[in-house]
C-alpha cells in the first residue's frame, strides 16, 4: 500500500516559495549517499549513474574503522564532470582540522570546485575507542570550524581551542575557493545553534523524521539571524530509499533498511538524548512503540512484522518511482534543499534511472514542468 508521510508545518524554503501547488510537485534536489561499506570502484559506478540521470551530488558518509572515503571521493571526482562531491562528515578526532583543510582543499582542486565538506562530532563510543574523551563535542566542532575556515581562506591561523589548536599554520598551496561550503552535522539544540552561527549548511543524518527536520531548520535560522547572518542555508538530509514498480515489495525492502538502523539509533538515545528525540518527535510513534519494535527486532522478528508502515513514513522513501517523488516533497516542505538517498536492493542503478526519468521533467527549482503544447505547425 502507498505510504503517505505526515506533513510537518512548512518552515523551510518551500514555505517561502509557496511549497507544493495543485497539479505540481516541489521536491529537494536529489543526491546519492555512498559510504565506506562500498568499495571505491563500486562508488564510481554509482556516482556515474547518478550524474547520468540528473542527480545533483554524491555524499560520502565516513565512520571510524571503515574504509576512508577519500579514495572513493577522489575517484568519483575524476570520473564525473558535474556532480558535487560532498564529504559527510569528517570529525576532528579522526582528522585534525588542519588535515581536514589540507584534504578538502586538494579534493576541491581535483574536482575543479565541486567539493563540499561536512564536519561533525563523531559517535561517542567510537571516539572513545580511539583514546579521546568526549565530554566537549560541541567545543571540538567549534574549534574545527575556526581552523578549517581560516585555512581555506588562505589565512595564517593561530587558534587556541579547548580541544583543538593550531599555531601559525598556513596551507602551502592556495585553495581553489576561499568560500568552499562547510556543513555541520547537528541534532541537539546546542549543535543546531552553533550550526546557525558558523556553518554554511546543515547535515541531518538517517533516522530523523521530517517533523524533527522542520523544527531543526527553524532553530538554525533563528541562530543565524541572532548572529546577523542572512545567507541562505543549505539543508542536506540522508534518507534510505526503496524503489520498485511493486509498491508493496518496496515497502518490505524499506522495512529491512530501517530495521538495520533502528536498534542502533534507539540505543544511542540512552546516552545522547537528541538522537531519541530525532526518532520520536513528530513521528506519530510513541516511545513505548519504539521500544517494543526494537525489542522485537533484537529477538529476531522479521522487519515486516516488527515495523508497521508508520516507521517507513517517518524514516524512508518507499514505493513506486512516482510515490517516492511525492514523498520527497514532504522533506522540501520541512526545509530540506537536498535529499541524499541510500538505495536498497541489489540494483541501485535501476532505482537511480527510474527516479532520473521523473526528475528530468522538473524545472531547476524542483517543480514539475507543464506539458509542452504541440506546435501548430503542420496541424
Amino acid at each position: 500500500m502507498p505510504i503517505s508521510p505526515k506533513q510537518p508545518p512548512a518552515t523551510g524554503p518551500a514555505a517561502c516559495d509557496g511549497g507544493r501547488t495543485i497539479g505540481a510537485v516541489t521536491i529537494p534536489k536529489l543526491a546519492i549517499r555512498l559510504h565506506g561499506g562500498l568499495a571505491p570502484r563500486r562508488c564510481v559506478e554509482l556516482a556515474v549513474a547518478a550524474e547520468t540521470h540528473g542527480f545533483s551530488s554524491v555524499w560520502f558518509a565516513e565512520n571510524p574503522f571503515g574504509r576512508g572515503v577519500l579514495p572513493a571521493a577522489s575517484a568519483c571526482a575524476a570520473a564525473t564532470a558535474r556532480l558535487r562531491i560532498g564529504i559527510g562528515v569528517f570529525n576532528p578526532f579522526n582528522r585534525h582540522p588542519t588535515l581536514m583543510a589540507m584534504e578538502i582543499g586538494a579534493l576541491d582542486e581535483l574536482s575543479r570546485g565541486r567539493a563540499a565538506l561536512g564536519i561533525g562530532a563523531g559517535i561517542a563510543a567510537q571516539v572513545e575507542r580511539m583514546g579521546f574523551g568526549y565530554d566537549r563535542p560541541i567545543g571540538a566542532v567549534r574549534d574545527a570550524f575556526a581552523i578549517v575556515r581560516g585555512l581555506l581562506r588562505g589565512e595564517t591561523v593561530t587558534h587556541e581551542g579547548r580541544d583543538f589548536s593550531a599555531t601559525d599554520v598556513k596551507l602551502d598551496f592556495t585553495p581553489l575557493r576561499s568560500d568552499l561550503p562547510l556543513f555541520m552535522a547537528a541534532r541537539g539544540d546546542q549543535s543546531l545553534r552553533l550550526c546557525g552561527e558558523v556553518a554554511d549548511g546543515l547535515m541531518i543524518s538517517n533516522m530523523c523524521n521530517p517533523a524533527f527536520t522542520a523544527a531543526a531548520v527553524g532553530k538554525i535560522r533563528a541562530s543565524a539571524r541572532a548572529k546577523g547572518r542572512e545567507a541562505p542555508f543549505e539543508v542536506v538530509q540522508y534518507v534510505p530509499c526503496a524503489v520498485s514498480d511493486d509498491a508493496d515489495a518496496a515497502i518490505r525492502m524499506a522495512k529491512d533498511m530501517v530495521a538495520a538502523m533502528l536498534p542502533v539509533y534507539w540505543t544511542l538515545g540512552d546516552r545522547f538524548a537528541p538522537a531519541r528525540a530525532a526518532l520520536a518527535r513528530g513521528s506519530g510513534i510513541s516511545e513505548a512503540e519504539f521500544s517494543a519494535a526494537v525489542e522485537e527486532l533484537r529477538i529476531g522478528t522479521p522487519a515486516a512484522e516488527a515495523l508497521d508502515d508508520r516507521f517507513i513514513a517517518a524514516f524512508a522513501l518507499a514505493g513506486t518511482p512516482a510515490q517516492c517523488i511525492e514523498q520527497a516533497a514532504i522533506y522540501r516542505d520541512a526545509g530540506v534543499t537536498e535529499i541524499a538517498l541510500a538505495f536498497g536492493g541489489a540494483q541501485p542503478e535501476v532505482a537511480i534511472a527510474a527516479l532520473g526519468k521523473l526528475i528530468a521533467g522538473l524545472t531547476p527549482t524542483g517543480r514539475t514542468q507543464p506539458p509542452r503544447r504541440p506546435s501548430r505547425r503542420g496541424l
